[in-house]
């Protein structure tokens, strides 16, 4: 039930949807008694569309998920093991197209190529199975291999872990792969937004592992981004509502222990 609300009630959470959804529902009431109410929230919700869409808040919202966790510090030493999470492939694209098709959280698998060749004993597991609502898609790591084929990362040197719907299956069942020993060092590797949640199930899941944060989507502190489109904002708006919804869920329901998880 969980897994069905979070692809469908979280969609509709979204601020773009929730918007467009106003103002449709304002066009409808001002073609009934109700027109004053309809004006009111049709003009609203175009209203709040460009001030949301030119304002920072998305990227601040973000902006403070990306912060959370630091870049890691590789005088730490060689780690034991890397977890890399999924979610940087389009499993559907890459299956209708015959090659592995990736989105913008591709530095994931940049870093796996990076640390791969930085530490070459170290073991690397690739977690993400089918993420689609019906459960009718191929599995993300379907499309992994040749991947790194072209990355030129030998095959043998990453296991791969396809059953993981979501995070919180993805820290359960990569630590039930991997059997991780005590005093072991272990990576998790994710987009810097997404470290907070992951880290979080990890922890929950009883698996003690590093951050390390693979992309960002915002710039650094004191740095500025103009929006490039009326779209721009709203899409980093959603992108940042979707995780803090993911969040709060995670935490509502038990799967991490602290809204914000903190390093």
């Amino acid at each position: 039930m969980f897994f069905i609300l979070s692809k469908t009630v979280a969609l509709l959470l979204l601020p773009s949807n929730l918007l467009i959804l106003c103002g449709l529902a304002g066009v409808i009431l001002m073609m009934t008694r109700r027109r004053r109410l309809g004006a009111w929230l049709a003009g609203g919700s175009i209203v709040t569309m460009v001030l949301v869409s030119f304002l920072p808040v998305g990227t601040l919202l973000l902006s403070a998920l990306e912060r959370q966790f630091p870049r890691w510090d590789a005088a730490k030493g060689a780690p034991d093991g890397i977890i890399v999470l999924g979610g940087a492939i389009h499993p559907r694209h890459s299956l209708a197209y015959g090659a592995p098709m990736v989105n913008a959280d591709a530095g994931r698998i940049i870093a796996l190529a990076k640390l791969a060749r930085d530490y070459p004993d170290a073991r690397i597991v690739y977690t993400g199975g089918d993420a689609s609502l019906f459960g009718d898609g191929p599995p993300e790591v379907d499309f992994v291999y040749p991947l790194l084929d072209a990355l030129g990362v030998p095959r043998a040197r990453v296991a791969l872990e396809g059953k993981s719907r979501n995070t919180a299956e993805n820290a359960a069942f990569t630590r039930e792969l991997v059997q991780p020993k005590p005093g072991e060092r272990w990576l998790l590797v994710t987009s810097a937004f997404h470290m907070p949640r992951a880290m979080g199930c990890f922890r929950k899941a009883g698996f003690t592992v590093e951050a390390y944060p693979a992309n960002w989507y915002t710039l650094p502190p004191g740095a500025f981004e103009f929006p490039r489109s009326l779209s721009f904002g709203l899409r980093r708006l959603d992108e940042a509502v979707h995780e803090w919804l993911g969040l709060i869920a995670y935490r509502l329901t038990g799967k991490i222990d602290a809204v914000l998880p903190a390093p």
